[in-house]
């Protein structure tokens, strides 16, 4: 990367900076590949936060898919978390994992699980597959009523054995006028299809481990038995082990990474979070194959009200990648990516990935309930991983005296309110905004891989007056 004039005289955040085109032989936006260079075997640079409110199995599992990663939290017992990377690795990698429900569940649980959209539906089964309810038959329903009142007529279901590929998929949905259907081996369900389905698993390729499972990473702490939570997650097969504090330049972090490093365990260790080259240069040392950068930039992050602390996210990206890159390391920027242009601008920067937190609490596959205001506006709920909330969470099995210790000293927000965007309710519907956006980001730089992008692009310095022109006008003037 590099600066149009003489660079910058003060740390910088992405609404402080712009890509600048340049001539590109990049004829279209999926001749661009977007495998990361850190060592993973993702084919998508997004990874997801490992936060309680948005990373729980299922979100991890959609991303894999799609060609990500999502970072289980630590905020388990281990066996809990041992078990969740053991669901991911069971999960289809051809289709969609299938929500599946009683014909004795409710209309109101349903709903819980998704919002009205003819891409989705529920599975309906007991001891064998009796039917499914599309997404949108919810809507007008009685939230008292059994989803077995509403299986009515014959819905479309495939077999294994006619879907090809993705675009046979699409087809046969298309020929059987259906947006969704469950998929059926021998009259057990394997997973659903909808027609986007189909049609991303002709774009995307799926992250996956050697023996072509999903792959998953999750999280540990800087306490306690770290050394066997680390062996037990490598035993349940995780792919990546992310060595987790809010100030990951520290003599505990450093020990913790070297604890671990010596157990050998084959798989990329991430540590964080960092902000200065200093702290690459320790934790590489202490054998951090990747950095998690950032400090204070997230949504539900107070670090920096609080405390001061923190760095503006484009500079620390900058200079802890251009770092890390010296050392044979890579770094993951963690926090402040709103829009697509965001996570280009990070990995202009030279991040290898891009972490993302709250944009994705807000999605179907995000965990918890799916609420509903007085608006009929569909959320979910999301908190900081300080705040009282997951404090609460973390040390729950305290005794009362020394919970109330650790949580009086909590930052962060404990409850925020994160709408479903009912044009793009899914993880899926946010990575295709967001690569449709990085891939065409590569293009004006006249780059065909992760790596070029890092030669190639060109930034510069703009004004609060500059950002705000970029932005589209929602109504006319």
């Amino acid at each position: 990367m590099e600066f149009i004039d003489e660079g910058p005289q003060h740390d910088l955040t992405y609404s402080d900076v712009f890509l600048v085109p340049r001539r590109s032989g990049v004829t279209s936006r999926l001749s661009v590949a977007l495998n990361p260079t850190d060592g993973t075997a993702a084919t998508l640079p997004v990874v997801s936060a490992n936060m309680n409110s948005v990373t729980g199995p299922r979100l991890a599992a959609t991303l894999a898919r799609r060609g990500g990663l999502g970072v289980i939290p630590q905020d388990m017992p281990l066996q809990e978390l041992a078990d969740a990377i053991r669901w991911v690795k069971a999960q289809p990698t051809r289709y969609d994992t299938a929500i599946t429900l009683l014909p004795t569940a409710s209309v109101a649980e349903a709903r819980e699980l998704l919002p009205p959209s003819v891409e989705h539906g529920i599975v309906i089964q007991d001891d064998e597959y009796r039917g499914i309810v599309p997404a949108e038959a919810l809507v007008g329903a009685q939230p008292g009523a059994p989803l077995s009142d509403l299986l009515r007529g014959q819905w479309v279901a495939l077999a294994t054995e006619d879907i090809r590929d993705g675009r046979s998929a699409f087809d046969a949905l298309v020929a059987a006028d259906a947006h969704f259907a469950p998929v059926l081996d021998h009259g057990r369900i394997v997973g659903t299809v909808s027609r986007k389905s189909a049609l991303r698993s002709t774009i995307y390729t799926p992250h996956v481990d050697a023996e072509g499972r999903l792959a998953v990473a999750a999280a540990v702490g800087i306490n306690g038995d770290i050394e066997g939570k680390a062996r037990a997650l490598a035993e349940a097969g995780v792919d990546v082990l992310v060595i987790d504090t809010a100030h990951g330049h520290q003599d505990a972090m450093i020990r913790a990474i070297e604890r671990v490093r010596g157990l050998d365990l084959g798989i990329p260790l991430v540590a964080g979070n960092v902000v200065t080259a200093d702290a690459v240069d320790d934790l590489v040392a202490a054998g951090a194959d990747i950095l998690k950068v950032g400090v204070g930039p997230g949504a539900m992050c107070t670090t920096r009200m609080m405390t001061a602390v923190g760095r503006p996210q484009f500079s620390a990206v900058l200079e802890t990648a251009d770092r890390a890159r010296q050392r044979g390391a890579h770094v993951w920027a963690d926090g402040g990516v709103r829009y697509p242009r965001d996570v280009a601008l990070a990995l202009a920067a030279g991040a290898a990935s891009v972490m993302i937190g709250s944009w994705f609490a807000g999605t179907i596959e995000a965990p918890g309930r799916i609420l509903t205001d007085d608006e009929g506006l569909h959320y979910k709920e999301s908190w900081g991983m300080a705040s009282t909330k997951a404090v609460e969470g973390r040390f729950g099995r305290l005794d009362p005296f020394e919970l109330a210790r650790k949580t009086l000293f909590a930052e962060g927000i404990s409850a925020s309110t994160i709408y479903l965007d009912p044009t793009r309710p899914s993880v899926e519907d946010l990575l295709d905004m967001i690569t449709a956006g990085v891939r065409s980001s590569f293009t004006y730089a006249g780059a065909a891989t992760l790596a070029e992008f890092h030669e190639r692009a060109r930034v510069g310095i703009q004004s609060a007056a500059g950002y705000e022109e970029g932005k589209p006008l929602p109504a006319s003037w």
